[in-house]
């Protein structure tokens, strides 16, 4: 193909892209998505025209620069960033031409300049270095070792047997275990060999040549070759003021000793013809496929995956767990809980023991009385979320959280958790999240050494032929999907229309032949997805107190969504048989007792209390249309000023109103909304009360009296206050000043966060 057709080709491809991004409903809903896809497979299959598609990705955002079209600028961004992690042969100019145009958006607020950041950093080091974003990529993706780049990643795809179908997740795991069966460690290790030299020599390298000695090549030839390149490049890349060429000289070295100096020099123009530049691929994200039927499932596999199954026992009690050499020695000190004085220890306490003994070793060693209590540093505090310090080492093929949050403990793990499912399972999420993070605030072990990383894919239902739509979308089970992508336009385009694909996916046959090559568009979408989308939208969790009797202590559970309230037919056992109030309606709602804090635009608190019959009660957090999302923006960030802003519950009271005319009385229903960050609702007339919590009906809770929702705080609030508090000598002051406990969100990452 021409030069000129190939890259018009290329231009009408990006040309569908913008227009599917731009147009909010595309003609054809089943092809939404491909356009993305289809675009990096081209350049997959013939990798010696990426240069072309790099400049056309250029003149669109300096285009979109020009004319201030804000909404394609990270699309396209992040596709240009994908390209260049594959792709050989990019001039220096193209990488300076990227560089100062990212350059140029750090001038825009988030987080135009956020992604921007990433993307600039990314590119001075893949200019400087060629081939660094393939290799960190593939090291980490793939748990290859490397003392030199020592950071391991995994993606963790939690499925829930009870919300998603069966041939789903067949289908599903197919595709994933037929692509990771070619991605064996020597194909991992010739991958990264390979592209490396095909980066920094460009020409210079034949590559057919090359590829065959590698596949040639023994396991233990490959591992030399294999480190002696990530050696090359990560030591050059540990320089204040790398020199590219001096790396290209040292790889020079390389190639010329794994093919051999007369091979090396063989450039044939009738070679070169013939063997056409092959393609690198670049693999898959090793991915372990679960299906959550525990509630501790994703805790356990978060500790096995820092500690091999051959080093960790997992005891039937979790809290007696012994994580080996997952807590620092030096973090512990001792703390006396005697007084000190001689005459208050107990009798026989200063009887020693022989001199010759191993006690008596230990005795001067250790005071009576004595506990391990761990202490903290003074200027450490909890982090809100498992994201990690944002360094400037993000998208440079470096997970997101390999900072020091203690001493000495670096974070070269990186947990991607993808769940599929519709609102119920980010209800399950949202669950363990709060296990996860109560659990560390008792025990701070994982989130030194993880960063946990959230990703959600929605998959509803099929809707049943002849079955009414309407009905069929009641209760809506995708509330959170279509918020993220009304948030993040690219999400939309990319994730939220994964849905029908694997729908597509579950009703074909199953291909057992592994030999034939295909392209799964499910999981080089999910891969696309996992990588570029590092901006996370924090979502609040709500705690909400049930009581069953109001004498006895409330059960307390997390919802993330939707809290649903409806009248139960029965009375309370207890006065089933007390006189009923005169002109209530028999089976007409229930009276409730109503308090909750108004939310206010001045955000001051005011205490509202009313008392109403109502038939139902729906609560609700995440926003209804358009306009709310902008509110919501403000949780695209743990510690902004403003979080609290997200802490507010849409309410939907369905009221009994009661008129008078001629014919008699007759009660009517009428709906008042409002919004608040905190409720308690009391049933008044003894009847009692059924709550559903994030539309699951596993989550149904009956003879309810009373519950309260409100924000759910971060568990660690009130340990860490009293830690800190023993350091500072007004400490009583502290507390009350921090009384507040900070709000407990929860990430999921999508590409650029909330648009704003």
């Amino acid at each position: 193909m021409e030069s000129s057709d190939v890259e018009l080709d290329f231009q009408r491809s990006v040309q569908a892209v913008l227009r599917e991004l731009n147009t909010p409903t595309p003609a054809l809903q089943s092809n939404r998505g491909m356009w993305r896809w289809s675009l990096h497979k081209k350049v997959e299959r013939d990798p010696g025209k990426s240069s072309i598609l790099v400049r056309i990705l250029l003149r669109e955002l300096e285009k979109a620069e020009r004319e201030d079209v804000r909404r394609v600028l990270i699309p396209l961004l992040l596709t240009l960033m994908y390209v260049l992690t594959k792709a050989t042969g990019i001039t220096e100019d193209l990488y300076h031409r990227a560089y100062t145009f990212c350059t140029r958006l750090l001038t825009l607020p988030a987080p135009y300049s956020t992604v921007a950041l990433d993307c600039a950093i990314a590119l001075k080091t893949e200019a400087a270095i060629p081939g660094t974003l393939f290799q960190r990529t593939v090291i980490a993706e793939q748990n290859l070792i490397s003392e030199l780049y020592p950071y391991q990643e995994r993606v963790f795809l939690f499925v829930d047997p009870e919300l998603v179908s069966a041939s789903v997740c067949s289908a599903l795991l197919l595709e994933i275990e037929a692509a990771q069966e070619q991605q064996t460690p020597e194909a991992c290790m010739r991958h990264v060999v390979s592209h490396a030299l095909q980066a920094a020599l460009g020409d210079a390298c034949h590559a057919g040549a090359l590829n065959r000695k590698l596949k040639a090549s023994s396991r233990r030839v490959l591992e030399y070759y294999f480190h002696t390149v990530v050696a090359a490049i990560e030591q050059v890349a540990s320089e204040d003021s790398p020199s590219r060429l001096g790396h290209l000289e040292r790889l020079e070295e390389i190639y010329c000793s794994l093919l051999g100096p007369a091979a090396a020099r063989r450039h044939c123009v009738g070679d070169l013809l013939q063997d056409r530049l092959p393609s690198t691929p670049l693999p898959s994200p090793y991915i372990t496929f679960h299906l959550w039927t525990d509630q501790e499932q994703l805790w356990k596999e978060l500790v096995l995956f820092l500690r091999p199954r051959s080093q960790l026992r997992l005891s039937a009690d979790l809290e007696a767990l012994d994580l080996q050499g997952l807590r620092p020695d030096r973090d512990l000190a001792r703390v006396s809980t005697d007084s000190g004085i001689e005459r208050d220890l107990p009798l026989g306490s200063d009887e020693l023991p022989d001199s010759s003994s191993s006690e008596m070793e230990r005795a001067a060693l250790q005071r009576k009385g004595g506990i391990k209590k761990r202490v903290w540093p003074p200027d450490f505090s909890m982090p809100g979320s498992w994201d990690g310090p944002p360094g400037l080492h993000r998208r440079t093929g470096r997970p997101s959280g390999d900072g020091e949050l203690l001493p000495g403990v670096s974070r070269v793990h990186t947990a991607r958790v993808l769940v599929l499912g519709d609102d119920r399972m980010l209800g399950r999420l949202a669950q363990a999240y709060y296990r996860l993070r109560k659990r560390e605030a008792k025990k701070f072990c994982l989130t030194p050494r993880l960063s946990l990383q959230l990703y959600y894919i929605p998959v509803l239902a099929p809707q049943v032929t002849g079955q009414d739509p309407e009905a069929s979308r009641k209760p809506e089970l995708g509330e959170l999907a279509s918020f993220l992508g009304r948030a993040d336009p690219w999400y939309e385009s990319t994730v939220n229309t994964l849905c029908p694909a694997i729908l597509k996916l579950a009703e074909m046959p199953p291909c057992l032949d592994t030999s034939r090559t295909v392209d799964p568009f499910i999981l080089d979408v999910i891969t696309y997805y996992v990588r570029m989308g590092t901006q996370p939208i924090y979502f609040q969790l709500y705690k909400v107190k049930i009581f069953t009797n109001l004498s006895h202590d409330p059960t307390e559970e997390i919802f993330l969504t939707e809290l649903k309230l409806k009248i139960q037919d029965s009375k309370s056992p207890k006065e089933g048989s007390s006189p009923r109030r005169k002109g209530t309606a028999e089976g007409t709602g229930a009276e409730l007792s109503v308090c909750y804090q108004k939310t206010l635009l001045s955000h001051r608190p005011r205490e509202v209390t009313a008392s109403l019959r109502a038939t139902g009660l729906v609560l609700k957090t995440i926003p209804a249309s358009d306009t709310e999302v902008s509110g919501f923006s403000h949780c695209t960030s743990p510690n902004a000023a403003s979080a609290a802003n997200c802490t507010c519950l849409h309410v939907s009271v369905t009221e009994v109103v009661k008129s008078s005319n001629l014919a008699g009385r007759s009660f009517t229903t009428a709906t008042n909304t409002f919004r608040t960050s905190s409720i308690q609702v009391q049933s008044q007339d003894q009847r009692l009360l059924t709550l559903w919590l994030d539309k699951d009906s596993r989550r149904t809770f009956r003879d309810v009296v009373r519950f309260e929702a409100g924000p759910c705080p971060e568990p660690c609030s009130r340990s860490q206050k009293s830690k800190m508090a023993g350091f500072h000598p007004h400490g009583q002051e502290r507390e009350k000043n921090t009384a507040k406990s900070s709000p407990l969100l929860m990430p999921i990452n999508t590409f650029s966060g909330v648009i704003q």
